[in-house]
């Protein structure tokens, strides 16, 4: 399915923006109504009768005062070229769309791949120490041969020390903000902002003129949870964002892995809590995650699995595979002039390489090896 038109957004951004409606029971009104859309078009009678909907909600619903603040927001993303995600999009970020709490809209900057092959999440205090940036240097250093997507909070501390050592090791690397995306906060990240949106990007579920407010982080931190197959605390405090982070994973399912400090360090005080109340696995190094999220099994199976794919491909489909080989992902232009396919041609062959399941179709008639 392609993004979502202009004006099924519309209705998407409207949802979003109804007071007093989080995303469950956003989720609930579709569900009984049919779309965003129909509910916005439904009679306040007929929206009584949803449970959960009162005469207030109602009426909110069917004034369409929200209307403005979507039409200036669908402005703006067309001005800024941001990406936007709506939980009925087939792209929106597949982890986060089992999570039944999960935003019902998300916007995006950059080039990120939300539904990376691996993704985790790395939190931690913002009072990091020496020990703890030099954990995620260690880390994602020994990781960067597995290629996973990093996703942390662009915070002080571990967060943009995350986010740094991604990207000095080559890897995509996504800060999820508590705020809309007209502004940066903290204002002292935005260089590394800037280079994340060319190596991965920004993500957040506000509208532009959303303050980075308070109450706004822990929310944001179930993005940071759902998004990831596993989240890893770094270091932290008894209390703070970071355990907040490691509860919700663990309501959402998902593996959470924490580093072991000495017994009296208040900054590794969280993460030993965890490990002692059996929240977390305790790991050492790069390899226990490796081995706990059985990354090397998927790699030996995907090599073997390639290699059958590889023998069933015919002369003029491997051509093409080997030329895909070569990019991380490439253009259908890109892939004619290269192979001196005409476009007819080369459309049958990409069909028949897709029905085998040997590459996947990117949108922007952009195609990647599976």
């Amino acid at each position: 399915m392609n993004a979502p038109t202009a004006e099924l957004l519309f209705y998407d951004i409207a949802l979003s923006l109804l007071p007093a409606i989080g995303p469950v029971l956003a989720r609930s009104l579709v569900s009984h109504c049919g779309s965003p859309e129909l509910v916005f078009r439904a009679r306040k009678s007929e929206l009584t009768r949803i449970p959960g909907i009162g005469l207030r909600i109602a009426g909110q619903i069917i004034s369409q005062d929200i209307y403005r603040k979507a039409e200036e927001e669908l402005e703006f993303i067309s001005r800024n070229k941001i990406r936007v995600y709506s939980y009925l999009d087939q792209e929106y970020p597949k982890r986060l769309k089992h999570c039944v709490d999960a935003p019902v809209v998300l916007y995006s900057k950059g080039n990120a791949d939300l539904n990376h092959h691996r993704i985790i999440s790395v939190v931690g205090t913002r009072k990091a120490t020496d020990y703890g940036r030099g954990l995620c240097a260690e880390l994602l250093s020994e990781l960067a041969v597995y290629d996973p997507l990093v996703v942390s909070g662009l915070a002080y501390g571990i967060d943009i020390a995350a986010h740094k050592e991604a990207l000095k090791n080559g890897l995509a690397t996504l800060g999820v903000l508590g705020h809309g995306l007209d502004k940066l906060y903290p204002a002292g990240h935005t260089s590394i902002a800037r280079q994340m949106m060319e190596q991965g990007g920004l993500l957040t579920e506000y509208t532009s003129g959303t303050r980075p407010d308070r109450e706004n982080f822990p929310a944001r931190n179930r993005i940071i949870a759902g998004l990831a197959d596993a989240t890893l605390v770094v270091e932290a405090w008894e209390s703070g964002g970071a355990l907040i982070t490691a509860d919700i994973a663990n309501s959402y399912n998902r593996d959470v892995m924490a580093f072991p400090g000495r017994v009296r360090d208040v900054s590794s005080g969280g993460c030993n809590r965890l490990i002692r109340q059996h929240k977390a696995h305790m790991i050492t190094c790069a390899s226990d995650l490796v081995q706990l999220l059985s990354w090397d099994e998927e790699e030996r199976s995907s090599a073997g699995r390639q290699q059958k794919l590889w023998e069933e491909l015919t002369s003029e489909e491997k051509k093409i595979a080997t030329i895909m080989q070569q990019n991380a992902c490439i253009a259908i232009d890109e892939l004619a002039l290269r192979s001196h396919y005409n476009m007819s041609k080369l459309a049958a062959v990409l069909l028949q390489m897709e029905m085998k399941g040997m590459i996947r179709a990117l949108p922007g008639k952009v195609y990647e090896l599976s």
